[in-house]
């Protein structure tokens, strides 16, 4: 038995070739299929150079295992989650690597109703069961079938706005040679806005940089479109378009603090008795939106799988992460990166204001560091020296996901990260950005001791 290293604690990413292959690929649908016993999974791939050829090998295993498979094609993370909900099937799983070198692949797995699938759903159970590679006798070998979901797709994705509210707006499109792209293509002739499109066509090879919004130097070619063409925002996906970032009229990045904030006040305002879920990293913003407007904040740990879970738990409507991850209840609370421009269109469009003007002043209300990542030798004693030196005079401490200490007008966040071996803080401040920054300043010293 040899351990497979590319399953991580939400879904499967590795090198291809050494890390994840098409036998990898195919023992993980034989296990898939033998741990879940589904009827039918809807499966489909993103656009790396190795998708389609990892979805086949993924297909073979769960026909080989019994299952029946509807093959969506190319297509995006969240479209997985749409169809495994729409057509009623067992799972889903989506071959891509997000925002990973485009030498990675990987897979994405849900179960029915799109129920995310990760280390304390089944997913290390795939694991063991892929490693072992001793598969069950099968009766019956599965079928394939091909389906075009996009069309049910967009007609969904229209359905969180009222397009006679929409103005003809300019929108700056950044695919980043993703997927985006093509769902863009599919969408605008329903919508009265004027698309700039920037690194719009589907590329494996990323000939502009791995489609990644959140590093920095991914956002100038956004930045100058916005500022060359006079647009009213800019968004940018990352690959298998799940996350969403946006920039304002200005081409300023806005923090996705701020557009958390700014979805819950855009489904309080339709529906005010409804529950916003958040992570632990900041929250103050998110938490005044939501009691102002009737509405209640719910706390959840960080991660994909913990807000699914507590969104389902909760009913709630609306759950966003700071990572740029949005989560709707209509959307079989999964994560989407469509859902949210649409909605921050609908703002621009029925306010009058521009999105700078939308989000200024809560970022005047709570300015926040964003998140900074440290690589630290020994995370866990540098957290529990902070907890110890911070909580004796604290108003709170919360350790839901790290630690959260909270103060009358300042408040920080530190975890060690599930996916890499950084630390992650985040801070900030009630309406005073000197004392966040001499916070954030302070706080990075005592890390780096």
């Amino acid at each position: 038995m040899n351990s497979l290293t590319c399953f991580k604690a939400y879904d499967v990413r590795g090198r291809i070739p050494d890390e994840l292959n098409e036998d990898i690929a195919y023992r993980i649908g034989r296990a898939y299929a033998e741990y879940l016993k589904p009827s039918t999974v809807v499966v489909g791939y993103d656009i790396r150079l190795t998708s389609f050829q990892m979805s086949r090998s993924t297909i073979q295993g769960l026909t080989d295992g019994g299952a029946d498979v509807i093959d969506i094609g190319q297509c995006g993370t969240e479209e997985v989650y749409f169809a495994t909900s729409h057509l009623g099937t067992d799972g889903g799983i989506c071959v891509t690597a997000s925002h990973n070198p485009k030498d990675y692949n990987g897979m994405k797995f849900v179960r029915e109703e799109s129920k995310p699938i990760s280390g304390d759903t089944g997913l290390k159970d795939i694991q063991r069961i892929a490693e072992e590679n001793q598969f069950g006798e099968v009766q019956h070998k599965g079928l394939l079938t091909e389906q075009d979901t996009r069309p049910d797709y967009i007609e969904h994705m229209l359905t969180y706005v009222d397009q006679r509210n929409l103005k003809p707006l300019k929108i700056v499109c950044t695919a980043g040679n993703g997927g985006a792209g093509s769902v863009i293509d599919a969408i605008e002739s329903h919508l009265p806005f004027t698309w700039v499109k920037v690194h719009h066509e589907a590329d494996g090879n990323f000939p502009n940089g791995v489609p990644n919004p959140l590093l920095e130097e991914n956002r100038p070619a956004t930045i100058e479109a916005i500022q060359a063409s006079g647009a009213d925002m800019g968004v940018a996906w990352d690959g298998d378009f799940d996350r969403c970032f946006f920039f304002d009229e200005k081409g300023n990045f806005i923090e996705g603090y701020y557009i958390v904030g700014l979805l819950a006040e855009a489904f309080l305002k339709k529906e005010s008795n409804n529950k916003i879920v958040h992570d632990p990293r900041l929250t103050w913003n998110t938490i005044d939106i939501a009691e102002s407007l009737g509405g209640q904040a719910v706390q959840s740990k960080t991660g994909h799988a913990f807000i699914k879970e507590r969104m389902r738990k909760e009913d709630a409507v609306y759950g966003g992460e700071m990572s740029a991850h949005h989560y709707f209840r209509d959307f079989a609370y999964c994560d989407s990166g469509m859902i949210p421009w649409l909605l921050v269109s609908e703002l621009i469009s029925t306010t009058g204001k521009p999105l700078s003007q939308l989000v200024e002043e809560r970022m005047s209300a709570y300015p926040c560091s964003g998140e900074i990542n440290s690589r630290l030798q020994d995370p866990k004693a540098v957290i529990a020296k902070i907890e110890a030196q911070y909580s004796p005079n604290a108003n709170s401490v919360d350790t839901t996901d790290g630690i959260s200490i909270e103060f009358d007008t300042w408040r920080f966040n530190l975890r060690s990260s599930n996916t890499e071996p950084v630390v992650r803080l985040n801070v900030e401040a009630k309406g005073d950005e000197s004392l966040m920054k001499a916070k954030t300043a302070e706080l990075l010293a005592l890390m780096q001791e």
